[in-house]
């Protein structure tokens, strides 16, 4: 086909039909014209959607995302696949995936058959297919007769081996704004919680000199394994019994595989009941190995009951696996315990399934949703794929055969088993005061999913962010769940050269569901090392999952929403920080993890930081006053469901966005918020108010008995100035009220008349008249002319010689006496 000439030189648009292709069912007819490559733009480097320290390694024109019949470019990226849709250069989700979330790819040809009306054959589709570790699986078309395809499987290639580990994406960008503070002082914080020692905050300091050995009535923590010489896959610091010496601990370590000894990982605060973990016991093919010390160790669980006589306390061995996969574990030296060895304790099994079953489970569902999906790899719907368009969207046998392949997959079925398990473990501590040893095989799969699932239940604090945060790190990062084979990461620790675990293969090597293995397919085998899969298992990705359910049963129980769950796995699953790396501690100390890439929990803590209470993260129903304690979910209530929010988002994209009512019930909640903040500061004013009226009512009360004292001391005042005024019109002088209060007394004796003003004060101003006028005593007024006194008790004028003086010491004595209103006629 040659290229059309055109004055513009411009990209041209490309052309796709959705004619059917004769013989080959559901596929769309992809037409392409000829792109002319000179007019490629190449100026990618500043678009917005570009990570900081992200740069694009290879440009691809002209692709078709098969799974929704889109156009555009594909860019490949030091991180990502980046698929940009044609015109608008806005990136399609759907087709954009971190390379460290690619299971694996393969090409594949599919032959197209021209129709009958048609003269010329259609040149094959070239098509590769990438497989996600995050349930999709993307299909991407290229155009005939290019070389795009090679190049870019050569250019994923060289993605996988690089050549040095400091080029991963997350050690390229560095802390950046998400610094990522010492995990071990996160670890020590939470023990110091356990151990009802909150108030102690650990630092670098305290980690350097070993003195965090703090302890309680019951458990101590213990540096022994700060080098990680007693076991590398455990965390530098240790919660065990105060009763077991360090020495102790190291001989019951070796009577442990991986010398992973029992350990507590969590303390009931009230009935001193643990949940302790730990590996199998190497007890041999005939069971009959023992540990003097192990038994001790595990023996010093059962302290005793609070409130019983010395009664000792129940002790639970829960191995996680099938009886018969311990008995098989014997033949390699491993096992179980017997309830013989170890005093009041019961042996009980969960039957849960190996790794491989997990992965091999996770695969089929997988390929379950993307046969069955709205929006799969082949780009057809699934009533077309079944069946075809009946009554009501479907026929009875393609909806039968529907459900029986999800049963098949058995993914429900593992996730019920779990579920189960960790009932069972949270009922017998909080119903019992039992404490609980779990173990499997090496105790770094299943236990670490029954111990941290215990503990949400048990725990309130597990199910905030921090506590959530907490747990995740305490029992899976420090106890050595080894991420870097379970996820399939890169393997950073060591010297020696890695490679990123991106499978090159060939349709034989990966079976893809029936509906898409078409007789024109073909496949071919890419270049490159082959890596095993035997260590790669979806362990923490069905633990989430358990978390999503427990989630449904208890939608208020949880400070944090489905939503956030998604984005912590999907930033676990494209190894953009350093949190994850690794397989253990002890490695990621070595490569100095903390120090060289960003954290994973400060992104999302940064992203909560913009919405406050309303980021989808939250959980608009959390009711923390009513979820205070344990959850104890009943059996009938175990029955898990596809978590749509995760498995569904692809193949099903509606049903996620079916979270609408999500979206409305966060849009109420703020509402709620807004309206209840308004509440409370109408309640605040009427507050404020009611203390303003109550304050006046007690000035009004106050102003009330000032005004109530007043005139009882008026009407006191008026019977007062009438006894004095007729006592001393008793004397002989006539007294003269105004109306303006002032008081005139005139003394007349014989031909001498005085008259003197007093002002408000009678005894005052006849005080005043004394001392200004002084009379002879002859001119007393109180002199009788016979020469008696009138008034014997001032009997000292007289005496003295003074003229007023008596006058006010017997103003004095009068206001001394008692005068009641009986001695005296009413006026």
């Amino acid at each position: 086909m040659t290229a059309p000439r055109n004055s513009s030189r411009r990209l041209r648009s490309l052309r796709y039909s959705s004619e059917k292709m004769e013989g080959t069912g559901s596929w769309d007819v992809l037409e392409w014209t000829k792109l002319d490559q000179a007019s490629w733009s190449s100026s990618y480097s500043n678009l917005d959607c570009l990570l900081d320290s992200e740069r694009i390694t290879f440009e691809c024109c002209g692709v078709i995302l098969i799974n929704t019949n889109e156009a555009g470019t594909l860019l490949l990226t030091n991180f990502r696949i980046l698929f940009l849709r044609e015109g608008t250069r806005d990136h399609v989700p759907l087709g954009t995936i971190p390379l460290v979330a690619i299971e694996k790819f393969n090409k594949t040809v599919q032959k197209v058959h021209s129709n009958r009306h048609q003269s010329t054959k259609n040149p094959p589709k070239r098509l590769l297919q990438v497989t996600g570790k995050d349930m999709r699986i993307i299909v991407y078309g290229f155009r005939p007769g290019t070389k795009q395809r090679r190049s870019l499987v050569d250019a994923l290639l060289r993605c996988s081996n690089l050549e040095r580990v400091w080029d991963l994406y997350a050690f390229t960008c560095g802390p950046s704004k998400f610094g990522n503070k010492n995990p071990k002082e996160r670890l020590l914080n939470e023990y110091f919680r356990l151990l009802g020692k909150g108030s102690l905050r650990a630092s670098m300091n305290m980690i350097k000199d070993g003195s965090f050995s703090v302890s309680n009535d019951f458990w101590r923590i213990t540096d022994l394994n700060s080098n990680y010489n007693l076991c590398p896959t455990y965390p530098f610091a240790l919660m065990v019994p105060k009763s077991i010496s360090d020495e102790e601990l190291t001989q019951a370590s070796t009577f442990r595989a991986k010398s992973r000894l029992p350990v507590i990982s969590w303390c009931h605060p009230g009935t001193g009941a643990v949940i302790a973990r730990s590996s199998q016991p190497l007890v041999g093919l005939m069971m009959n190995m023992r540990s003097n010390f192990d038994e001790k160790l595990v023996a010093s669980f059962c302290t005793q009951l609070a409130g019983h006589k010395g009664a000792p306390r129940k002790l639970y061995i829960a191995d996680a696996r099938p009886r018969k996969n311990a008995l098989a574990n014997g033949a390699m030296g491993g096992g179980s315990e017997s309830s013989s060895n170890y005093l009041q304790s019961e042996i009980v099994f969960f039957g849960i399934d190996n790794i491989h079953a997990m992965r091999e489970s996770f695969s089929r569902l997988r390929d379950y949703l993307d046969m069955h999906g709205t929006t799969s790899s082949d780009g057809t719907s699934s009533f077309l794929r079944h069946g075809g368009w009946t009554w009501g969207g479907g026929n009875l046998s393609s909806m039968s055969a529907s459900v029986s392949l999800l049963g098949e997959s058995g993914w429900l079925s593992h996730i019920q088993s779990i579920l189960a398990g960790v009932a069972w473990i949270a009922a017998r501590v909080a119903m019992e005061s039992a404490s609980v040893l779990v173990h499997c095989s090496d105790g770094w799969d299943r236990t670490t999913q029954l111990v941290s699932l215990a503990c949400l239940l048990l725990d309130p604090y597990y199910r905030t962010f921090a506590g959530f945060q907490a747990l995740v790190e305490k029992d899976w990062l420090a106890f050595g769940h080894p991420f870097s084979d379970r996820i399939g990461m890169p393997n950073v620790a060591g010297s020696g050269s890695f490679e990123l675990p991106i499978q090159s293969s060939s349709a034989s090597s990966f079976p893809s569901s029936p509906v898409r293995q078409t007789s024109g397919s073909t496949a071919t085998q890419s270049p490159g090392s082959s890596h095993g899969l035997n260590n790669y298992s979806p362990i923490f990705l069905q633990w989430v999952d358990c978390v999503s359910q427990l989630m449904r049963m208890y939608p208020c129980a949880f400070e944090f929403s489905p939503t956030f769950l998604v984005d912590f796995t999907d930033c676990l699953l494209s190894c953009r920080f350093g949190n994850f790396l690794c397989n253990s501690e002890k490695e990621r100390q070595e490569c100095r993890i903390s120090e060289s890439s960003g954290c994973l929990w400060a992104y999302l803590t940064d992203l909560r930081s913009f919405g406050g209470t309303s980021h989808a993260h939250c959980n608009p129903l959390y009711d923390p006053s009513r979820y205070n304690g344990a959850l104890l979910p009943p059996a009938a209530a175990l029955a898990p469901t596809l978590w749509p929010q995760f498995h569904l988002r692809w193949a099903c994209p509606v049903e996620p966005d079916a979270s609408e009512t999500d979206v409305q019930c966060r849009a109420m909640s703020v509402k709620h918020l807004e309206m209840k903040k308004g509440k409370e500061e109408a309640e605040r004013k009427v507050d404020a108010l009611s203390s303003t009226v109550e304050s006046l009512n007690e000035e009004l009360r106050k102003e009330r008995n000032i005004s109530r004292a007043a005139k009882e001391s008026a009407k006191k005042a008026i019977k007062e100035r009438g006894v004095i005024s007729r006592a001393v019109q008793s004397l002989g002088c006539k007294v003269n009220f105004t109306r303006n209060g002032d008081c005139t007394v005139e003394v007349e004796d014989g031909p001498q008349k005085c008259s003197h003003s007093i002002l408000h004060d009678v005894s005052e101003s006849i005080s005043s008249v004394s001392e200004d006028k002084v009379c002879e005593a002859l001119l007393c007024p109180l002199r009788a002319r016979e020469g008696t006194c009138r008034w014997p008790d001032a009997g000292c004028c007289a005496q003295n010689g003074s003229q007023f003086v008596g006058l006010k010491a017997n103003f004095e004595a009068f206001e001394k006496l008692s005068i009641y209103d009986s001695y005296f006629t009413a006026e």
